[in-house]
C-alpha cells in the first residue's frame, strides 16, 4: 500500500473522472498522486519533423493544464505530472513498479460506443505488480452517483481466501468509513456420474447453504478482530460468482476481486469472474494481484 497513487491522463473526460477518483483516494491515504500521459511519436514517414514536434508538445501542454487543475482543485495534495513517448499501457505498467495503486478509466479516446473497457485498462488490470482500480464510463454512472450506498463489495472465496483481496477490501471499507459486503457465490453439488436428474430436497439447500456460511464466518474471523472498526456483512448467495458480484455493485461504491499473479509477466491474465466484472459493474472495479 506504499508508494504514490498513478492515474494515466489521455484528455478525455473519462481519464479525467478517474483521475479525479485517484486524487481523493490518494488523500484518502496520505499519499501523492502521479499523472501519467502517454504519446506515442508520430511516424516521420507520415509526418514531417515539425509535425512530430507539435504532437508531442500538445501531450506536455495537456498534462501541465491537467496538473495544474488538479494543485488548484486539491491545495494538500502533492500532484506531479510525467510525459512519455512510450505505448499508453507500457507507460502505465512502467509508473505502477514503485505505485501503491494503478487508477485508469475504463476507456480513454479509442474504442467505439458500447465498448465498456478498453485494450489499455484490461492489460494494466492483468498485468500490473500493483492493485489497479478502473472507473467505468461516467455516462453510465458517475463513481459517486447518487443512489451509491456507502459500502465496498468483495469477491470473498470462502475455502480459498485471498488475504491480499480482502486485506485490500477491509482497508479500503475502513478509509471509507463504509460497511463491507463480502459476497460469497457457491452453487449445488453436482449428480453423480450415473444419475439423470438431482433433486434438492429444501433441507439439503438449507444444510449446504449453512455449511458455506460458516465457511466464510470462519475465514473472516480474523480479518473482523484485526478491523473491529469495519462492519461486515457476509453475503452468500446461490449464483454464479460474476452475476452475484455484477448484482452487488449496483449500489456499491467500489467493488473489490483478485487476481492470480505469476512471477512470468506473460503469463499473468484475467480470470474470467474478473473479466466479466471489468465488463458489466456499476462502480470501480479494484482488482488485486495475489499469489496463485
Amino acid at each position: 500500500m506504499t508508494g504514490p497513487v498513478v492515474a494515466g491522463v489521455d484528455g478525455s473526460q473519462r481519464s479525467l473522472v478517474a483521475a479525479e477518483w485517484a486524487a481523493r483516494e490518494a488523500l484518502r491515504r496520505g499519499a501523492g498522486l502521479l499523472l501519467v500521459h502517454a504519446g506515442p511519436p508520430l511516424p516521420r514517414r507520415v509526418s514531417p519533423v515539425p509535425g512530430v514536434d507539435a504532437w508531442q508538445q500538445v501531450g506536455e501542454q495537456m498534462l501541465r493544464r491537467t496538473v495544474d487543475a488538479f494543485l488548484a482543485r486539491h491545495p494538500g495534495l502533492d500532484v506531479e505530472g510525467t510525459h512519455t513517448d512510450t505505448e499508453p499501457d507500457e507507460a502505465l505498467l512502467a509508473a505502477s513498479a514503485d505505485a501503491g495503486l494503478l487508477v485508469v478509466g475504463a476507456r480513454g479516446w479509442g474504442g467505439f460506443d458500447g465498448l465498456a473497457v478498453g485494450s489499455v485498462a484490461l492489460r494494466v488490470a492483468a498485468t500490473a505488480d500493483c492493485p489497479v482500480v478502473t472507473v467505468p464510463d461516467p455516462a453510465a454512472r458517475p463513481p459517486d452517483a447518487e443512489g451509491a450506498a456507502d459500502e465496498v463489495v468483495a469477491g470473498f472465496a470462502a475455502h480459498a481466501p485471498a488475504d491480499e483481496t480482502i486485506g485490500f477490501a477491509f482497508r479500503a471499507a475502513r478509509e471509507r468509513d463504509a460497511l463491507l459486503r463480502v459476497v460469497h457465490a457457491w452453487a449445488l453439488p453436482p449428480a453423480s456420474p450415473s444419475a439423470w436428474m438431482l433433486t434438492v430436497l429444501e433441507e439439503d439447500r438449507g444444510l449446504w447453504e449453512d455449511q458455506e456460511s460458516q465457511a466464510v464466518s470462519d475465514a473472516l474471523r480474523g480479518w473482523r478482530e484485526k478491523y473491529p472498526q469495519v462492519t461486515v456483512v457476509p453475503d452468500v448467495v446461490l449464483l454464479g460468482p460474476a452475476q452475484a458480484l455484477v448484482r452487488a455493485s449496483e449500489r456499491a461504491r467500489l467493488l473489490v476481486v483478485g487476481r492470480r499473479t505469476s512471477p512470468r509477466p506473460a503469463e499473468r491474465r484475467l480470470g474470467p469472474v474478473t473479466h466479466a466484472v471489468l465488463h458489466h459493474a456499476h462502480c470501480p472495479v479494484a482488482v488485486v494481484p495475489h499469489p496463485a
